[in-house]
């Protein structure tokens, strides 16, 4: 082999050797390309999930924060329409609700039977020139008429809980209607008064109050009558003298009253009561018509209508009781033919109210006793809701009931 061949040769082997490191050199340099490719792609990966989980925990917190806010809007959306026919439904139960009528619980109406106060008993002139001028009559609860001397009455008016603005003419006590006052607890109102009523005051413990033409009372000159019948006073004035006297009642009522109406037909012994008539001497006889429509009965005084000088309307009544007990002329030094009563015992009467009479039983033991009222069976007597006129009776005069 040559120079020339060797040289050759050589030269081959070299661009062998060359071209092997070439070959290497790429194939290094590919592999090294596939591997950054490969770390590229996994970085890329990589990336792209923590990208997404950020973007999830991002979404995760915008969805807490907003969370409660959606769930107010989608519960008040709700509420809204919910509400709507909710609202209608109210409505509608408000409107028959307004509508429903309120039903009171029925009261009595003539007295408060809550009222502990004390009622007032005011003596009251009958004489035939002072009977024209009665007044306020009609807002007592209770009236007592009994004779006194001379063949004439006297009223005894009790009132409770009222504001009277004229009670009159006033007039002077006779013993027995202090007994009255007693039954009822009432604070007596008088002017003047018998020997006999003087002594019982004390007594009998009398809370009183004397009107007079002053702080109790007025006289009422304009009327062109005598002195004796020009006295009157009103509730606020007599509230004028009582002063330190006790207020309070310490009996019950004297009658039972009923709110709903009492069915006397129905009662043994029961018969019409259309017109009553009560004779208490030659002077006076008190009557009575029964007025189907207003169910009360009017008053009239011998054979005239009883009528109020204020209110010029005639009085009325719901109840009447009746019965009769024995009078006497007192053994007087004065002389002036004053009577006694015989009224501490039993009898028999009758209790009248709308059209109808039943007959009765009373009873009273005592001067300050209550008068005890039953129907014949023994059962207590009970009224009915309006004003009693208690008509005690001189035994033996006439009595006319139809």
């Amino acid at each position: 082999m040559g120079l020339n061949d060797e040289k050759s040769n050589n030269k081959m082997v070299d661009e062998k050797s060359k071209n092997d490191d070439k070959i290497r050199s790429e194939k290094e340099i590919e592999k090294e390309l596939e591997s950054r490719i490969a770390k590229s792609s996994s970085d890329k990966k990589t990336k792209k999930k923590l990208s997404v989980k950020r973007l999830a925990i991002l979404i995760l917190i915008i969805l807490l924060v907003l969370s409660p806010i959606i769930g107010l809007g989608i519960a008040h959306l709700k509420s809204n329409k919910s509400d709507k026919p909710r609202g209608k439904i109210e409505k509608k139960e408000k409107q028959e609700k307004k509508e429903e009528p309120v039903i009171e619980e029925p009261k009595l109406k003539i007295v408060d039977e809550n009222s502990s106060s004390r009622p007032f008993a005011v003596m009251i002139n009958n004489h035939p020139t002072a009977r024209p001028l009665q007044s306020g009559l009609q807002d007592a609860y209770i009236i007592y008429e009994i004779i006194v001397e001379g063949g004439m009455t006297r009223y005894m008016a009790v009132f409770l809980d009222q504001s009277t603005e004229r009670i009159g003419s006033i007039r002077s006590s006779r013993h027995y209607f202090l007994d009255y006052a007693l039954e009822n607890d009432a604070i007596y109102v008088h002017h003047g008064q018998s020997p006999q009523a003087q002594s019982d005051f004390g007594a009998l413990g009398i809370d009183r109050v004397v009107a007079d033409n002053g702080k109790t009372g007025w006289r009422d000159k304009s009327l062109g009558v005598a002195y004796e019948h020009t006295l009157f006073t009103n509730i606020e004035k007599i509230k004028n003298g009582v002063g330190n006297k006790r207020s309070s009642r310490n009996k019950d009522l004297l009658l039972k009253y009923s709110i709903d109406p009492i069915n006397l037909s129905a009662i043994e012994g029961s018969q019409v009561a259309n017109e009553i008539s009560i004779n208490y001497s030659n002077s006076v006889t008190s009557s009575y018509k029964y007025d189907e429509n207003e169910k009360v009965y009017k008053r009239s005084v011998n054979g005239k209508e009883h009528i109020d000088y204020v209110t010029k309307k005639q009085y009325t009544f719901k109840n009447i009781i009746t019965y009769q007990v024995s009078n006497y002329t007192l053994n007087d030094p004065e002389n002036k033919g004053r009577q006694g009563l015989n009224n501490i015992g039993s009898g028999t009467g009758y209790f009248i109210s709308e059209g109808y009479a039943v007959p009765i039983n009373w009873s009273k033991s005592s001067r300050g006793a209550q008068t005890k009222y039953t129907l014949k069976d023994g059962t207590e007597l009970v009224v009915n809701d309006g004003n009693t006129f208690i008509q005690i009776q001189p035994k033996g005069r006439s009595l006319s009931i139809s």
